[in-house]
């Protein structure tokens, strides 16, 4: 019994390590020959701007590892004025040497954007790294949550169990202390909604830290869908208080009131905007700090910098799962305020 402890501890450190392994091997520049090899009978320097760029942005493929059978190539969705409709692997921009070519008069734009050769009208449906990630974490939380639950069903009226004794402190939290003070009594019909918010980022933020994982809640995209389906629901559910506010501010001079309408009607927009950029800001940051001290190993290659950055990144990992948690909560606890805002009974005098 005394073991275990140490034992927990031993099996912490080797998993920590094997991750930084993992790390390491991901972040094997991906254009030259064969992840590496020379390529036309030059060695390819590294370049840790192109790797870190190459790692935080969305791809149309997945590297895990270095090698040829540690990619995935992503199915290519496209409609084109042209052509119509296509689908076809991204396996096909790629020639022998890894190198970018033209197919059906298709290009891939540095890797990312799809363009049509002939300039037409091109309408972009492929599954990307990033909405890959998007659909894993969306059938994680689905798996989750029916577990969860089954478990109130199974211990109605007893204590938690299992996964249910997990995820319902959280839930509780987030209701008691986050949700209904923002709000106020009528949070019910919300709650589905921001507690959703809350864990799907949580899981995207996590997954993103994992070994060659894709920056999925680091693409502005993503954090820019979140705050819009905030700032429809704070706008369309606004109350007469909220909009009068906003366009007949009370207790105003008249000579002021023009300028205060047109400082709250930005403040609308400046919502969702702000929403946006803290989570892409924060999560895409972290990602960057973590490359940027792993590619010292490759920059001096030596064993001793190596050690130093791994302890570092290892350290602000660990950091980063704190990040997960308080990014989750700030969004979810902002989109709750300006919901609560816009619906709360607001006093005239």
């Amino acid at each position: 019994m005394t073991k275990t402890p140490r034992t927990s501890t031993s099996n912490l450190l080797i998993t920590s390590f094997l991750a930084l392994v993992f790390l390491f091997m991901n972040l094997t520049p991906v254009n030259a020959q064969d992840h590496g090899e020379e390529s036309h009978g030059e060695a390819k320097e590294f370049n840790p701007s192109e790797t870190i760029v190459h790692h935080v942005l969305d791809d149309h493929i997945w590297h895990f590892f270095d090698g040829h059978y540690g990619t995935l190539y992503l199915p290519i969705i496209v409609y084109s004025s042209e052509k119509g409709l296509d689908i076809f692997s991204s396996k096909n921009f790629y020639d022998d040497h890894h190198n970018l070519v033209e197919y059906k008069g298709y290009s891939l734009d540095h890797g990312l954007s799809l363009v049509d050769n002939h300039e037409a009208f091109v309408l972009d449906l492929s599954i990307t790294k990033n909405v890959l990630t998007l659909l894993i974490n969306a059938l994680i939380l689905i798996i989750v949550f029916r577990a969860v639950a089954r478990g109130y069903k199974k211990n109605a009226g007893k204590a938690p169990k299992g996964i249910q004794a997990v995820f319902e402190p959280v839930i509780v939290y987030l209701r008691d202390e986050v949700i209904k003070p923002n709000i106020g009594n009528h949070y019910e019909k919300y709650l589905p909604y921001l507690l959703t918010l809350f864990f799907f980022i949580l899981f995207g933020n996590i997954i993103g830290l994992l070994p060659g994982a894709a920056n999925m809640t680091g693409n502005i995209a993503v954090t820019l869908v979140m705050a819009l389906f905030t700032f429809i629901i704070t706008n369309v559910k606004g109350n007469r208080g909220y909009w009068g506010h906003i366009f007949a501010p009370p207790g105003v001079p008249i000579a002021l009131k023009p300028l205060i309408v047109l400082v709250e009607v930005i403040g609308i927009f400046t919502k969702p905007i702000s929403l946006t950029v803290r989570l892409f800001v924060a999560i895409t940051a972290g990602h960057i700090v973590m490359l940027s001290l792993i590619s010292l190993t490759f920059i001096f290659g030596s064993i001793a910098v190596g050690a130093a950055s791994s302890l570092i990144v290892l350290f602000i990992n660990l950091i980063e799962i704190l990040v997960a948690f308080i990014q989750a909560y700030v969004f979810t606890m902002f989109s709750a305020l300006y919901i609560g805002l816009s619906t709360a009974e607001h006093e005239h005098h």
